[in-house]
């Protein structure tokens, strides 16, 4: 949708009244109830996922290196938890066969949860869309699956680009007169990576999930602000877990269900936010809009 001037002077003359019609927006959407059901089916399909991924792709690259690759991007998924996801998906990458071809179809229908969640909880905050134009059922079923599909395409390109990386770790290169391990650069470029992963999945979602188009300028820029929210929520999150939470003396076990459940949550929220705030933009200016307070001046 082109930006419209009297939209964005709306706005502009009014930024408190756009700010309170998101807040207003995404309590009457329920979005803190949409954001833990999205947080609960992705953290559902997030083993069966990653697994699947790993086993199909293990039968060209070497697991190990795919292991290590799953448990850098786990983290900025799940802070603090990656190693006891890693390990759950190894112990399923390593005896995958046990369960046979009825249980693989099974964890691909596990897998695909988290999209069509998230995609129906896109089109309660969309409601504006919906009302106009519904999708075909079979479009919302291949999604997931191509979403599935693009991921382990991009973590077969992380996999190898990683490998590269790290067969430079006994080398190293002088910078102003400092010798420096390549092995520092390459763990920064593998941060940055995933960062980039993150920003480009936020778009998609953005651009894919919601009924109708969306321009991509704004679906950038929503994604690449919900991404660098994330990171700075992920880095507080795992800094409050490791130093200030009772989640462990409280939960015990279940504690790294728990604190990866909030992590999805907080997550989840920052995402749907960001779709608040491309609807109540593409609401700015309506007739709906100007009943609601968003007057021009």
């Amino acid at each position: 949708m082109p930006d419209s001037p009297s939209r964005l002077r709306l706005i502009i003359d009014n930024p408190l009244a756009f700010l309170r019609r998101i807040v207003m927006g995404f309590r009457a959407n329920q979005g803190f109830l949409l954001a833990g059901a999205v947080a609960y089916y992705t953290l559902l399909s997030l083993v069966p996922m990653v697994a699947l991924i790993l086993v199909l792709l293990s039968q060209v690259v070497e697991p190990t290196l795919l292991l290590e690759t799953a448990r850098h991007y786990l983290a900025l998924l799940a802070p603090g938890q990656e190693e006891a996801l890693t390990g759950q998906i190894a112990a399923f990458v390593e005896n995958w066969k046990v369960i046979g071809v009825v249980g693989m179809l099974i964890l691909l229908f596990f897998s695909s949860l988290a999209f069509t969640v998230l995609e129906n909880a896109m089109s309660v905050i969309f409601f504006h869309r919906v009302a106009i134009r519904r999708r075909r059922f079979l479009v919302s079923a291949v999604i997931p699956y191509l979403y599935i599909l693009f991921l382990a395409l991009g973590f077969l390109l992380v996999s190898l680009v990683s490998g590269a990386l790290h067969r430079l770790d006994t080398h190293s290169i002088s910078l102003l007169g400092q010798s420096m391990p390549l092995s520092q650069p390459a763990a920064i470029l593998l941060y940055l990576l995933g960062v980039g992963g993150e920003v480009l999945l936020l778009t998609s979602l953005y651009l894919v999930m919601p009924v109708g188009k969306l321009a991509l300028r704004h679906a950038f820029i929503g994604g690449l602000s919900a991404a660098l929210l994330w990171e700075l929520t992920r880095h507080f999150l795992l800094w409050y877990f490791s130093t200030l939470s009772l989640v462990n003396v409280v939960y015990g076990t279940f504690a790294t269900a728990i604190i990866a459940l909030l992590s999805l949550e907080a997550a989840a929220v920052i995402v749907l936010v960001g779709a608040q705030v491309i609807a109540e933009y593409e609401r700015v200016g309506t007739d709906v809009e100007r009943r609601h307070g968003l007057q021009t001046r």
